[in-house]
């Protein structure tokens, strides 16, 4: 229920991606990829010839003093959802050219045109930085390259314009979407605050907190489930796979087939 294709920063293919989740054994898949829907209509016919039941989705970056992105899915009006997405991509293109700009400042020359290569989609994010930085022999792995160039904070990080958490929300309600929470621990907010914060996002509509994924321990997913429970929100579980960008991550998350109201998801178990 949270992945991520070559149409925004993970490696694979969509079809690459169903193939995997063929071999595996699992049932359900949604691509989420990062503020575009691009690659919707490939993944739903690999996932088609393969028996796989496809869920429409997305991850919106938010603007916040915190990580706070939103995962929509199953999305009834998709154009109003890909209308507001052409804004916070243009917005992304923005700040990518001023991460070029602090690069070169630092004696790194890369264009635009070598970051659309790399990305080989609409979409060009961080890790895409990150891999050209290795490439050119700037950064030891992407880790090394986050921390030294590319995270809040270092030297070459800019932040970007971007719709606010309660708007993200709105944005896939309005296209008919559920919105979920995304990897809560990486929020960094404490139990309170986190409380108060869902509570803030359930009034733009908040559907679900993603309880079970790559991010947390499970000691985490306990709290985050019990959160769910205390919230009147569903719980959900995706691995927020990228392929050779998250190593150590595999593709899928085992659940009980009563774990969601799959029907509201448009799909039957």
């Amino acid at each position: 229920m949270h992945l991520h294709s070559s149409f925004s920063d993970g490696t694979d293919t969509p079809d690459a991606i169903a193939a995997q989740a063929a071999a595996k054994g699992i049932s359900v898949l949604a691509l989420t990829d990062h503020d575009n829907i691009d690659g919707a209509g490939p993944f739903r016919r690999a996932c088609e010839k393969r028996s796989i039941r496809a869920v429409s989705g997305v991850e919106m970056s938010s603007k916040s003093p915190f990580t706070a992105h939103i995962l929509g899915y199953r999305f009834k009006r998709p154009q109003a959802l890909v209308s507001a997405l052409e804004w916070v991509i243009a917005c992304r293109n923005d700040r990518n050219r001023l991460i070029c700009e602090r690069l070169a400042q630092q004696g790194i020359n890369i264009g635009i045109d070598e970051l659309a290569g790399e990305a080989g989609g609409r979409v060009i994010a961080r890790p895409h930085f990150a891999s050209l930085l290795v490439k050119k022999g700037c950064a030891s792995d992407s880790r090394d390259a986050f921390s030294r160039y590319l995270a809040r904070g270092a030297s070459a990080y800019v932040a970007r314009e971007a719709y606010s958490p309660a708007d993200c929300v709105r944005i896939i309600r309005e296209a008919g979407g559920l919105p979920v929470l995304a990897h809560p621990s990486l929020t960094g907010l404490d139990a309170p605050d986190l409380g108060d914060f869902l509570e803030e996002l359930k009034g733009a509509g908040l559907w679900g907190l993603e309880c079970m994924s790559s991010h947390c321990s499970p000691e985490e997913a306990f709290s985050y489930l019990r959160m769910a429970e205390e919230h009147s929100l569903f719980p959900t579980a995706g691995s927020d796979f990228h392929g050779r960008n998250r190593p150590g991550v595999s593709l899928g998350v085992q659940v009980s087939e009563t774990f969601l109201p799959w029907a509201r998801l448009g799909i039957t178990l």
